[in-house]
């Protein structure tokens, strides 16, 4: 089998794409690596390689040719979702990003979602704005999970619509209902440094001339959150 090099975030994503799945849209797709690996893999599976940018859009396209697989991935510039119809695809991935960013995408292609979709996510930080995104729009966590790649931490979530209302919790969205439950090394790893840090940050808030109250005391909620969390 062809193969190359995918990054273990990258290749923790092509595993969590559905075997049923028949067309996969990779939005922001960095020289198109994951969609080319996944169709190389499996030749009955066809992928969409969205690039807002045409400096990227034409190193996806080479990458596409150096492989051959042309007949099946479509190389398409636009900015997030606008890349896709209505129903074209069954599962989305976006890695590699900001939470802030992805959940932009998410929210502002919404129309292009028929809810049949599964959303493979790795953002890079603020995971919990894609938990809240979940929570607003009726996406059910799916799988969650923590994973550590040369001393970075990465969260890697997959979203499934929900035909039954979802509600999650605060502390939920901030670290991770199915994290809580079944906690991995990383998980411990990522937030202990969270925690330190923003031990510091809550100290050097306290001796300002003007404290943020309001801010010391959501950052202080948090910590209690993760001190529960890892059992501190």
């Amino acid at each position: 089998m062809k193969t190359m090099p995918l990054s273990k975030r990258l290749n923790t994503v092509k595993q969590l794409i559905p075997k049923s799945c028949n067309v996969v849209a990779d939005i922001g797709s960095d020289h198109a690596y994951l969609p080319c690996q996944i169709c190389l893999e499996n030749p009955d599976l066809k992928a969409i390689a969205g690039e807002v940018n045409d400096g990227p859009k034409q190193a996806a396209i080479n990458h596409v040719n150096h492989w051959q697989l042309s007949d099946r991935i479509d190389v398409r510039l636009g900015d997030g979702l606008s890349v896709i119809d209505f129903g074209e695809v069954d599962c989305v991935t976006i890695a590699g990003m900001g939470g802030a960013l992805i959940t932009h995408i998410l929210t502002e292609g919404i129309s292009k979602l028929s809810g049949q979709e599964t959303l493979i996510l790795q953002p890079n930080i603020d995971t919990h704005l894609i938990r809240q995104f979940a929570n607003d729009y009726g996406y059910h966590i799916e799988y969650e999970n923590v994973l550590e790649e040369d001393g970075y931490y990465y969260d890697i979530i997959v979203l499934n619509h929900s035909e039954s209302s979802v509600h999650y919790s605060d502390k939920e969205i901030y670290l991770g209902p199915l994290m809580l439950n079944q906690p991995n090394q990383a998980f411990y790893e990522k937030w202990l440094r969270v925690y330190k840090k923003q031990q510091l940050i809550v100290d050097e808030m306290h001796k300002a001339k003007e404290p943020n109250l309001d801010k010391i005391k959501r950052f202080q909620e948090e910590l209690l959150w993760i001190e529960e969390a890892l059992d501190l």
